[in-house]
């Protein structure tokens, strides 16, 4: 075979070339696999139906189809993709995503201002709907029992810079603020290392977001990220479902607001999703969740809604109920302490236990797949409304991830690499076990196993 040399001089192209010489892809099979799932259950009728009053019958330009809306950020969970350009731009350079988005030979991929505004156009009940849609399928698949919620939350960077925050009574930019307490204590024209020296040894230095905003994105507050950083950000909270890792909700929140304020919502949320697919008219009856979510006001709350609490209980040592004044026990404490023994037995017990390790298994893993190998970590778009309408997609394609590997042992295309491999090394094995028990019968001296058998136990884990 002779070897292929770049040319000196690079042809011209010719004036006209025909579709059937344009260069072909034979699709990916992950993404093949998904589209499939996706026509017999017919999703494209289900979002050209909800997403009709959005377009317009003639006028305007050329409209990003809602089936292709949907899967462009489907691709941004499953490639990894944060923000809608990365995601314009996977499409116009992948063959088999154009194939994926049914996009012709001659037809241009949509570009990323395209995608932004129709997510701005389509509201939020319409992305809830889709992934309510897709919770629907995968009831179907038995993955959604709905009997036992585990809720936890996590905060994303939010699309705006600390430095560019604002102080809500002045309006004054952070260096501003900086620059005229310099100025009062004595340094008279300051500069940016000198701000920089006096910003970090002043005292009571707090970012509150009872005292500064952003104007970018009033809905984004200064929280403390998992890392330790400090960041303008958002907090997402989800409801899973314990027995498959289904999402069965999924809540964006104030990332100043505390874990105990945002459970009523996203266990309402997963109670209405619960019986929205759901035929038989299941309903929540336990929550299972980290100390973060434990007070006094959450447990009397499950009670009254008569869901059983697998909260851990915080070490806050041993609590007093009786009055200090009267020696009595005040009839609202009485209520309080009844449900927080209660849920301290549950809780203790083998069963609460078991939730406890499933927990940090099921609801923790949900993360992992959305934020940090999905790319979402950190938004691109701005206000709870546009994060919501991301965040709900995201969830609505790891629950499609979760539908695959029941179908066909596959949740991602990433887990296809090497799968041809270890395919044949478990042959290998197989050829070899067979060998090693045939050599004593044949009194051959050599078995291979040893060899093969630890490479291919290699390549299949």
């Amino acid at each position: 075979m002779a070897m292929g040399k770049r040319p000196a001089a690079r042809r011209a192209s010719p004036m006209w070339v025909t579709t059937e010489d344009l260069p072909t892809s034979d699709g990916h099979p992950f993404f093949e696999r998904l589209n499939r799932v996706l026509d017999e259950s017919g999703f494209d009728a289900f979002v050209e139906g909800l997403c009709s009053s959005f377009y317009a019958d003639r006028l305007g330009r050329p409209s990003l189809q809602p089936g292709r809306y949907f899967r462009m950020l489907f691709i941004g969970f499953f490639e990894g993709l944060s923000s809608e350009r990365g995601i314009a731009w996977r499409v116009a350079d992948s063959l088999s995503l154009r194939s994926f988005l049914g996009l012709d030979v001659t037809e241009a991929a949509p570009d990323h201002s395209t995608l932004s505004r129709t997510r701005r156009r389509i509201d939020e009940e319409t992305h809830e709907a889709v992934f309510t849609w897709v919770l629907e399928r995968t009831a179907e698949a038995d993955l959604v029992r709905g009997k036992t919620i585990g809720i936890d939350a996590t905060t994303l960077e939010a699309n705006a810079a600390m430095r560019s925050i604002e102080r809500r009574d002045t309006g004054e930019s952070h260096e501003a603020f900086v620059r005229r307490l310099a100025e009062a204590s004595g340094i008279a024209t300051p500069t940016r290392a000198e701000l920089a020296r006096f910003d970090r040894s002043r005292k009571d230095k707090t970012a509150s977001n009872k005292d500064w905003h952003s104007p970018q994105d009033p809905d984004a507050k200064i929280a403390k990220m998992k890392d330790g950083r400090t960041h303008l950000a958002h907090k997402v909270e989800h409801g899973v479902d314990m027995d498959t890792g289904a999402i069965v909700a999924v809540t964006v929140q104030d990332a100043s607001a505390g874990d105990t304020e945002t459970l009523p919502e996203t266990l309402t949320k997963a109670a209405e999703q619960v019986e929205a697919v759901q035929a038989d008219g299941r309903e929540v009856e336990e929550v299972v969740a980290d100390k973060g979510y434990h007070s006094d006001a959450t447990l009397v709350a499950l009670e009254e809604l008569e869901v059983r609490s697998y909260i851990s209980e915080p070490d806050r040592g041993r609590r007093r109920w009786q009055d200090k004044r009267t020696g009595e026990t005040p009839p609202e404490k009485q209520a309080a302490q009844k449900v927080l023994y209660a849920n301290r037995r549950r809780s203790r017990g083998a069963r609460g236990r078991r939730l406890q390790r499933r927990r940090g298994e099921l609801v923790e893993r949900p993360f992992a797949h959305q934020y940090e190998t999905g790319g979402l970590r950190r938004v691109w778009v701005r206000g709870h409304e546009n994060v919501r309408k991301r965040v709900l997609i995201q969830a609505a394609a790891c629950n499609l991830a979760l539908l695959l590997r029941r179908l066909t042992g596959i949740g991602t295309p990433r887990s296809l690499q090497g799968r041809a491999l270890s395919a044949i090394f478990r042959w290998i094995e197989c050829l070899v076990g067979h060998w090693g028990r045939l050599t004593p019968l044949w009194g051959l001296p050599w078995a291979p196993t040893a060899i093969v058998g630890p490479t291919a136990h290699r390549h299949t884990n």
